[in-house]
């Protein structure tokens, strides 16, 4: 009988790449929101951000001012031109990669990520299991009803809406006095959940999230499972910061799906090419399937 040796992959480098692109943009969105009161101290500031405001760079603000632009011609008050073309630029990543700015870009995710990672180092294999998932399955549904208030909301009243309730405004304008109690509160709220639960706000509550969770259905590139090299560990599964059972999959199409890649042969599955991040097909059904073992590699 042939025998059939499947080696673990070694660490590579797209955890640390994708840590790298998450501070770069949460130190850049911080910039912008901080610039026009560094300007007014004259504080020497980028010169490419100078007058740019959050608004500017939120493409959720484009999103919303689609039927008001095809009817009107007109945006809605605050947004900006400049956030609905960072709206269709997302969107056609989004064809093509799934939610990326929610897993790589977004800072308010980042920070809920950073702050599971104090809550995991406390509560240890418990964290992220808090929210029985009887529970936990219809509440992902919840940020669906969000989104479409938040759509018809802005379209009757031509305003922003969502900013009053929105903890990513609050995080970045707390110290400005524009922040309304209930988004002070939602702000509060995230960070302390986040401690029990990994992104509560992505998983429940982010209308921009359901919006670019829709893509998961049909984008190009999705998570792809080889599953003939598959060993059953579950590693993908405990890795996945949305409770997505990937070990069952044979492409990822879940809509709460982030395209973080954690749980890819390129961070957590133990086995090289069996969780990757491609198009095309996915790997055919196994004949067998290697056997975990404790060592660096697994034979049958």
């Amino acid at each position: 009988m042939p025998v059939t040796t499947v080696r673990t992959k070694p660490k590579k480098t797209s955890a640390w790449i994708r840590r790298s692109i998450q501070i770069f943009f949460l130190v850049l969105v911080a910039l912008v929101a901080t610039s026009e009161v560094l300007g007014e101290r004259e504080i020497q500031t980028l010169s490419f951000i100078e007058g740019a405001s959050l608004h500017a760079i939120c493409p959720f603000g484009g999103v919303v001012s689609y039927w008001q632009l095809a009817t009107t011609g007109t945006l809605v008050k605050k947004v900006h031109e400049s956030a609905v073309a960072l709206s269709i630029i997302v969107l056609a990543l989004s064809v093509l990669f799934g939610p990326v700015i929610c897993g790589w870009i977004c800072p308010l995710g980042s920070i809920q990520e950073w702050m599971g990672s104090l809550g995991r180092k406390i509560f240890k294999k418990s964290y992220n299991t808090f929210v029985p998932r009887n529970i936990d399955r219809p509440l992902r549904y919840l940020r669906y009803l969000v989104l479409a208030w938040v759509l018809y909301m802005t379209i009757v009243t031509g305003q922003l809406i969502f900013q009053d309730y929105d903890p990513y405004y609050a995080l970045f304008n707390f110290w400005t006095g524009e922040v309304a109690l209930a988004g002070a509160l939602a702000l509060v709220a995230t960070l302390v959940l986040s401690l029990f639960v990994e992104r509560p706000f992505c998983k429940y509550a982010c209308p921009y999230g359901a919006f670019q969770g829709l893509f998961n259905l049909f984008r190009t590139f999705g998570i792809k499972r080889n599953a003939p090299s598959c060993i059953d560990c579950k590693a993908c599964d405990r890795a996945c910061p949305m409770n997505i059972e990937v070990s069952t999959s044979g492409t990822v199409r879940d809509h709460q799906c982030i395209s973080c890649l954690k749980c890819t042969s390129e961070d957590s599955c133990p086995v090289e090419s069996t969780l990757v991040f491609a198009a095309g097909p996915t790997a055919s059904k196994p004949e067998s399937k290697p056997e975990q073992t404790n060592g660096k590699e697994a034979t049958l």
